[in-house]
């Protein structure tokens, strides 16, 4: 790459730059990041489930930890993007590597089972909205519960409602954690299979590529096609000798049955809701409601 032309080239935060990187020394790069994202997410995980006794600062850490698997997910739509399409959306993606909603939502969408990849975009569009209706028939008007969740459990703040007064927002988490219950969610049993079955060395990222290469996931492509490319992709990783020993079958069931669709495709940024619009679904939500 030619050298730093401006002070903003030089810091953290340059990942966009991979974008001008060649095929190959893009995947070189993510190679050598996803160890690096899996023991920063790996010891806030840790960290997370060894302090059950504080359950608002083990919530956070392990929210923490899970931004950081979310890095490692949108690395891997990266690669699991077709050659000829990655170059158009390297660039987007990488801007989704440092924002809050993306990362969050990438995180979420690990739970969904949509029918296909419309369906998914669906769900997506729907939770990046930037506010919404809440109550019996939507009578109350909302920030995004994704965010709104996210900031509410870090900060003490001022917050205000419809009505305009400014209240304080006391940040609280009073679920408990159980010490002989770790919590590992989905997402991070994710990029832990992926990481045992060998998908993560310069030579998977190649299998990943060139496996996932055969489809685009623009559409109506559903989980039989993508459940078809991760045992193909089991089985090149298998032939090429780099599944470990800390690989386990029910890692290889859950990377079937769990990795999301990729989502290369789809949109992750934010969309502004006028406020006029929102109270023009509530007034039409009030009608139906009475008959009208």
């Amino acid at each position: 790459m030619p050298e730093a032309q401006k002070s903003s080239d030089i810091g953290m935060k340059r990942g966009r730059a991979i974008a001008n990187l060649p095929a190959d020394r893009q995947l070189d790069l993510i190679a050598e990041g996803l160890p690096i994202l899996m023991k920063s997410a790996g010891d806030l995980i840790d960290a997370a489930n060894a302090i059950t006794d504080h359950p608002r600062a083990s919530k956070i850490l392990e929210g923490h930890g899970l931004e950081e698997a979310a890095k490692i997910l949108i690395l891997m739509d990266i690669v699991r993007c077709p050659p000829k399409v990655r170059p158009s959306r390297i660039g987007p993606m990488m801007a989704w590597f440092y924002e809050h909603l993306p990362r969050l939502l990438y995180i979420e969408a690990q739970d969904w089972r949509p029918m296909d990849l419309n369906d998914l975009r669906t769900y997506v569009d729907q939770q990046r909205r930037s506010h919404y209706l809440e109550g019996h028939i939507g009578e109350y008007i909302l920030p995004n519960s994704t965010i709104s969740d996210r900031d509410t459990l870090l900060y003490a703040d001022i917050i205000a409602y419809e009505e305009g007064d400014p209240i304080w927002s006391s940040p609280s988490y009073d679920n408990p954690v159980s010490p002989l219950f770790p919590r590992y969610p989905s997402p991070w049993q994710t990029c832990q299979g992926l990481q045992a079955v060998g998908a993560f060395t310069r030579a998977g990222l190649d299998i990943v590529s060139s496996t996932w290469a055969a489809i685009d996931f623009s559409g109506t492509e559903s989980f039989r096609e993508a459940a078809d490319l991760t045992y193909r992709t089991l089985v090149g990783l298998e032939a090429a000798k780099l599944i470990t020993e800390q690989a386990t079958d029910e890692q290889a069931k859950h990377l079937m049955h769990r990795w999301q669709l990729p989502m290369y495709r789809l949109d992750f940024r934010r969309i502004d809701v006028p406020i006029e619009e929102l109270r023009e679904q509530r007034d039409a939500n009030f009608w139906a409601e009475a008959g009208y």
